[in-house]
């Protein structure tokens, strides 16, 4: 009963799984993901990035703390460039935080877990 007050708060129906890990979101998945949940934390990266690389085991970690509360993403800037110049995205990692389909927050660089975390919650 809990499990199906937490979906619904979280804007799901009771039927749609938990997401507990980031997805894979693309050029043609990007508005429909933000748009989707009442949360969503886009990390922007590149696999040549050393600082991506970095903070990617964070994030998994919070996509985990936060299943059911917030959805988290992983948007590749190579792979995706339309999604990455619309935004205007200069520097990975970057993190935006979309709160009911609109970007609330941007974080830029790999900031510590706690720090993340604190600007995340600010959104809950």
């Amino acid at each position: 009963m809990e499990e199906r007050a937490a979906a619904e708060k979280a804007g799901r129906s009771s039927g749609e799984a938990i997401l507990d890990h980031p997805l894979v979101i693309t050029d043609k998945t990007f508005v429909e993901t933000v748009k989707r949940y009442p949360v969503v934390v886009v990390d922007c990266w590149a696999p040549w990035c050393g600082p991506c690389r970095m903070i990617a085991p964070v994030i998994d970690e919070l996509a985990q703390k936060y299943a059911g509360r917030v959805v988290f993403g992983k948007l590749n800037v190579d792979e995706n460039p339309r999604t990455a110049t619309e935004y205007a995205i200069m520097a990975i990692p970057t993190l935006f935080i979309f709160k009911g389909g609109e970007p609330v927050d941007v974080i830029q660089g790999a900031l510590p877990k706690p720090y993340l975390e604190a600007k995340i919650k600010e959104w809950l």
